[in-house]
């Protein structure tokens, strides 16, 4: 149990922190310090520094008389990266998969527009690399996964707009939630040739071209997602 007491301390953050957004420790409900202490097997000090750190993410507050509680869902800091992740971790709620969905095709189409009209030679060094790893992946879940996202990463980077690349935290979490489902199945589609039609469009600095590219790989994406959904049984993860 001689585990250094930073990693000790997000793990105690992250199996709170899930329960919490799981619906585990519903909003409105009472945390008691002394129960988790004991149930996890940690100290006062590790418990109290876990729990700032989740308050500061609006996830928990604490009252004079009504002690520790979970806050309204409304104060939480969705975009948080730690929630978007526990979010997506187990077995995935579809309400969430659908809502990163819809900021997907907000964001990235946009963004495949303006990397169209400002890539320089790095970006597209980036995002064929990308795709090469992508294609060089084959079977290989985490591979494909790693290589998927760095392409998004380097799409939105090739924008160069620093508050749209910001967005990489969300896109990232949602993307990485779909892939492992899609790609942790036997047969997934080849995603290569959609990802390359994205990249030629960019290369060629079209615009419209990089848009409608962005389009189809998100339709195709979805389709891939639902169809897995709805023949699942019982369970995604």
């Amino acid at each position: 149990m001689n585990r250094p007491t930073r990693g000790l301390h997000q793990q105690i953050v992250d199996i709170i922190g899930e329960r919490i957004v799981r619906g585990t420790h519903a909003p409105g409900s009472s945390l008691y310090p002394d129960q988790l202490e004991a149930e996890l097997g940690v100290s006062k000090t590790v418990l109290r520094e876990a729990l700032r750190v989740l308050a500061a993410k609006g996830l928990i507050d604490s009252r004079q008389k009504r002690g520790t509680f979970v806050r309204p869902r409304a104060d939480w800091n969705l975009l948080d990266a730690d929630l978007l992740r526990w979010q997506g971790a187990g077995i995935p709620d579809e309400n969430f998969l659908a809502n990163l969905g819809e900021v997907r095709s907000i964001v990235e189409p946009a963004g495949a527009r303006l990397a169209a009209q400002r890539r320089n030679d790095q970006d597209l060094a980036q995002l064929t690399d990308a795709l090469d790893q992508m294609a060089a992946a084959g079977n290989d879940t985490e591979a494909v996964v790693e290589a998927d996202l760095a392409f998004h990463r380097a799409l939105l980077a090739a924008a160069h707009n620093e508050l749209l690349t910001r967005m990489e935290v969300v896109l990232e979490a949602g993307l990485r939630v779909r892939d492992h489902l899609v790609h942790g199945t036997d047969h997934w589609a080849d995603s290569v040739p959609a990802h390359g039609a994205v990249l030629d469009a960019v290369r060629s600095q079209d615009p419209d071209a990089a848009e409608r590219a962005v389009h189809a790989l998100l339709a195709q994406a979805t389709a891939d997602l639902h169809d897995l959904i709805q023949h699942a049984p019982g369970e995604t993860g």
